[in-house]
């Protein structure tokens, strides 16, 4: 069954226009005109991805994409008018997969959609990752630190776990941050202080949980995990 696309938006002329353009490259789509809507769906029909506009009646898009994250790791990308660099690092930082502003080509939204699922299901395919004391689980997105019998489960936003399962496939690699911004964030709109405020929240969580200095910078270069 092809994939399925909720469509968060209040304007019912720009929610036709993707449903259409979604449909004509295989996609089934569900619209929602509102906040409150959008979740109600996303409860009821689990789909592969959302789009979600920022400015929405009952619940606005920050509302419900931090419900949604609440409930799990659906795609999300947003959708709005505000084009200022603070409201695109507000909806990465709370967890977005990419971020397209008003007025968009409606080709190169599915196309964004594509590039993330993409990333989302190669992100499934199972397996543990170790470096260190930490253990990365790609199947439930679950990442703990073990110091001795302590065990500690790290609070992640998406982005921070594909930031750091990502560096854990080649721990002590320095990698760049636009290889970051390829990798684990959205293509195009993502800045580089954008990549240092996520490394900053992740090294923060990892240094709390007891796995201090493993995440550091490179000057002039970029980030590099090591084992500790």
């Amino acid at each position: 069954m092809s994939d399925l696309v909720l469509i968060a938006e209040d304007d019912k002329e720009i929610g036709e226009i993707l449903s259409a353009y979604f449909e004509r490259e295989g996609f089934r789509t569900v619209n929602a005109a509102d906040g409150k809507i959008a979740l109600d769906l996303h409860l009821a029909l689990k789909p592969d991805i959302v789009l979600l506009d920022v400015k929405m009646p009952q619940m606005d898009g920050w509302e419900v994409i931090a419900e949604i994250r609440r409930r799990g790791n659906t795609p999300v990308i947003m959708i709005t008018a505000l084009d200022k660099d603070i409201d695109r690092l507000q909806g990465l930082r709370i967890g977005a997969d990419d971020y397209v502003v008003k007025p968009f080509n409606p080709i190169e939204v599915v196309a964004r959609a594509k590039a993330v699922l993409r990333r989302a299901s190669a992100a499934r395919f199972g397996g543990l990752l170790r470096v260190g004391p930490v253990t990365i689980d790609l199947d439930s997105y679950v990442v703990q630190v073990n110091q001795g019998s302590d065990t500690s489960t790290l609070q992640l936003t998406l982005t921070e776990f594909r930031i750091l399962a990502h560096m854990a496939r080649m721990p002590s690699k320095v990698f760049s941050r636009g290889e970051l911004v390829d990798a684990c964030l959205p293509g195009g709109d993502a800045l580089d202080r954008t990549v240092d405020s996520h490394v900053s929240n992740l090294r923060k969580k990892l240094d709390a949980a007891g796995a201090a200095n493993m995440l550091s910078g490179v000057r002039g270069v970029g980030y590099r995990l090591i084992s500790g």
